[in-house]
């Protein structure tokens, strides 16, 4: 007894006894254990939601999305998100957290509509705190390194690469993906700036993981070719007429390019500018085209647009919402021909027209644009037209034409006092921003998007045409047989003429509508097609007897001459 007590009054440092030094070890080791067994019960979903605010509110949002179910039984739980994994950072972050219980306290979101009045304010302080630490609760699942990109859609691919060499990271395009997306509530301006690319993390000479097997490649090419789509469409398995045609063209030998346009709703070329609404303005605006992420998913959007979950006020029950079209083109000396094919519908009576058809003459119409790929020296797009090289003739859909949000009223349209430069008679129609003074495309501050009443002077908008900032438009009519030749600038300015030809049929259930078009022309807004270079081009079919903007359109595409490397290759015959 005596050596034991020896042994624990034994002097160890300042003073301080052996025995004291075990006592305060196991005083430390309870402490550090309740300590960690607190921290550990708060890092649980269980506590997260013991309160109403948060029960009620954000987690049954959460519990509607991937986050909480999903096909591989994994999921994601509020600290998984929230609270670091880290010792240092975790124990910041709780202290941070004390704010969170004051105002518990004080019960200054302790019912859904005081919740819902800080609710973005709440979003943007998480917001901030993920995009100051690089999204790093996100990536312990999700990390660029680890992605498979051979099972990512092109639009997901194509992202995560920019998001790789700019700097962006999870949080600037992931906003709303687990609760309310009230970032839709924001000023563009200041969703912008929290978007915007930090430098220091950039890595411009990064990749994505390459395929690591026989079967990741070949869903890689897949997805990159769309024309070998993984799906066969019915325009694929079926094959009206590939003989000579009307215009001595032999179809069949011709290389085909499978093209699925769709219903656009109300989607302009404002809203492709507005990322609280398109998620796809970051790559859009650092260069991207539409069709390099979109092209093998216009049907899923198509769907999603006619049915009215996004862009549509005005449904049309039983509308398809997207069409598979077999493009085909060729050339001799003279002219360009085009060939169309697909698959004919039920008609779908239109509730809000008398009669259900909106063109009882027409059950078909196309039309189709064509713009130069030429570079603009003042600008960092290609074609001579602003975008046409990302959107094809998107560039000419606005927010405030005739059938969109923010069209005009009639009698503003009488009281502009430009009204007679261009014909406003039947409302706004389409038009490029080349013709405006300004375009307002975010809708700051309350502003209506669009530039209808903007319009440069007539001297101003006939040195665009001159300049050949226009697009060359063509519209065949199927029911009436009337070819219109034309051009998009201030307004749609469409004749006759015999520079374009058309033939259409309908046989079993398919149209087959065929263009002939000469590659030479001195009249005003036609474009002179040379065989060595290359043009923005996009179409539009009105089907089922409808008419303005209740169509379905292509994305933008190219056009060239016996070259393998654009969309639409025409050969020569």
């Amino acid at each position: 007894m005596t050596n034991n007590q020896g042994f624990f009054k034994r002097k160890l440092f300042m003073g301080a006894t052996i025995g004291s030094a075990i006592f305060f070890i196991i005083i430390g080791i309870i402490f550090w254990g309740g300590f960690n067994t607190a921290m550990d019960a708060t890092n649980k979903e269980e506590f997260c939601i013991s309160c109403h605010e948060m029960e009620d509110n954000v987690f049954e949002e959460y519990k509607k999305t991937i986050h909480y179910a999903n096909r591989s039984g994994v999921r994601a739980t509020c600290p998984d998100c929230h609270v670091p994994k880290e010792w240092t950072h975790k124990m910041v972050r709780k202290i941070q957290a004390s704010k969170e219980i004051l105002h518990k306290l004080l019960g200054s979101i302790d019912t859904p509509e005081k919740f819902d009045e800080k609710r973005l304010q709440l979003a943007k302080n998480e917001w901030k705190r993920m995009k100051a630490t690089d999204s790093r609760e996100c990536r312990n699942c999700h990390d660029f390194e680890s992605m498979a990109v051979a099972y990512q859609k092109p639009r997901a691919r194509k992202q995560h690469e920019n998001a790789l060499k700019v700097g962006n990271t999870c949080i600037d395009c992931h906003k709303g993906i687990a609760h309310k997306p009230v970032h839709q509530l924001m000023d563009e301006e200041e969703l912008e700036k929290l978007s915007a690319p930090n430098p220091d993390i950039a890595r411009p000479n990064a990749t994505l993981r390459a395929p690591v097997n026989t079967k990741q490649q070949k869903l890689l090419d897949l997805s990159n070719s769309p024309s070998k789509s993984v799906v066969k469409s019915v325009v694929k398995e079926h094959t009206v007429g590939l003989s000579v045609s009307d215009f001595g063209i032999d179809w069949g030998s011709v290389p085909d390019r499978e093209i699925t346009i769709f219903y656009p709703g109300q989607a302009s070329m404002e809203w492709i500018f507005k990322g609280s609404e398109h998620g796809g303005k970051l790559p859009f605006k650092a260069g991207d085209r539409c069709v390099e992420c979109h092209d093998n998913e216009t049907a899923e959007m198509g769907l999603k647009i006619v049915t009215g979950e996004r862009l549509e006020t005005q449904v049309i029950p039983d509308k398809r919402g997207s069409i598979a079209v077999k493009v085909q083109a060729s050339y001799d000396d003279e002219y360009l021909y085009m060939r169309y094919e697909w698959q004919d519908t039920a008609h779908a009576p239109v509730p809000f027209v008398d009669g259900g058809k909106m063109d009882p003459d027409n059950q078909v119409k196309i039309a189709m644009m064509f713009s130069d790929d030429n570079q603009r020296e003042e600008d960092d797009f290609t074609g001579s037209v602003m975008y046409s090289g990302r959107v094809g003739c998107w560039a000419s859909c606005h927010h405030d034409a005739k059938g969109m949000p923010d069209e005009p009223k009639q009698e503003d349209i009488d009281a502009y006092e430009q009204k007679d430069l261009i014909d406003m008679k039947q409302g706004i129609r389409k038009y490029l921003t080349e013709s405006r003074t300004k375009v307002e495309v975010a809708g700051r501050r309350g502003k209506k998007r669009g530039g209808w009443n903007k319009l440069k002077s007539a001297e101003e908008i006939q040195a665009e045409l001159d300049a050949g900032r226009y697009l060359d438009l063509i519209r065949y009519k199927a029911g009436t047989k009337e070819s219109e030749n034309g051009y998009i600038l201030a307004d749609r300015i469409m004749s006759g003429g015999e520079e374009v030809l058309f033939s259409s049929s309908l046989e079993s259930g398919f149209w087959v509508i065929e263009l002939k078009r000469k590659l030479k022309s001195d009249k005003a807004g036609d474009i002179a097609l040379d065989f060595d270079k290359i043009y923005n081009f996009g179409f539009a079919i009105h089907d089922d007897y409808t008419n303005g903007r209740f169509h379905h359109v292509s994305l933008g595409y190219k056009l060239g001459f016996d070259n393998e490397n654009v969309e639409i290759n025409a050969v020569k015959k």
